[in-house]
């Protein structure tokens, strides 16, 4: 499977750094096509200009300044994100990648009716996320966890019909131990292949 794999974090050295070496490295390993996008390394910009936003309904021109980062989602079969869970919510950059890459034309159509959205990317069968967390699991879930419920709910929507999601999350990370943090390398490592591999 080509796996289109998601990195929005600004540090090299960071744990969240080595969760990405670990899947990476794990998928290729087990024979999977890896496309790496490292929204930092990229400089990604995540904002959405105002030319791009008059263009946004324009299906020829809204994909004039993101084109590369198209053509890597649409040629993607699975989909990782790797990124810290901050304000309960993506990463500023990975929000920003989400807003101007999946516009419409592209992950999704709308219907003149204003009925529910046309499905658009529609290679991308598996869907998964691996995060981290400040907050303790049980306020995560008192807030909802945001950032879960998007892709679950909203962002599943836009891809294949029976696609599956995964979401590995790490919590209490201000507060976790080196061991804690050891494990939770090896189940990625462990259930990523696994997964991409059903």
């Amino acid at each position: 499977m080509r796996i289109l794999v998601v990195w929005a974090h600004p540090l090299a050295d960071s744990y969240s750094a080595a969760l990405k070496d670990r899947a990476v490295a794990a998928l290729e390993a087990t024979g999977h096509e890896v496309d790496l996008l490292d929204l930092y390394a990229e400089e990604f910009d995540p904002a959405l200009s105002a030319q791009e936003r008059i263009d946004y309904h324009d299906l020829e021109l809204n994909i004039a300044n993101i084109r590369p980062y198209v053509e890597q989602l649409r040629a993607a079969e699975g989909l990782l994100l790797v990124f810290p869970t901050w304000s309960f919510g993506f990463p500023a950059i990975l929000t920003g990648w989400l807003q101007r890459v999946w516009v419409p034309g592209v992950a999704f159509g709308l219907r003149e009716d204003g009925g529910p959205i046309i499905p658009g990317i529609l290679g991308i069968r598996r869907v998964a996320a691996v995060t981290t967390t400040g907050s303790p699991w049980w306020y995560v879930k008192a807030v909802g966890n945001p950032a879960r419920k998007v892709l679950k709910r909203g962002h599943r929507v836009m891809f294949a019909k029976r696609a599956r999601t995964k979401w590995l999350d790490l919590n209490n990370m201000n507060k976790d131990s080196p061991r804690k943090r050891a494990r939770f390398l090896a189940k990625v490592e462990r259930t990523l292949p696994k997964f991409f591999s059903g």
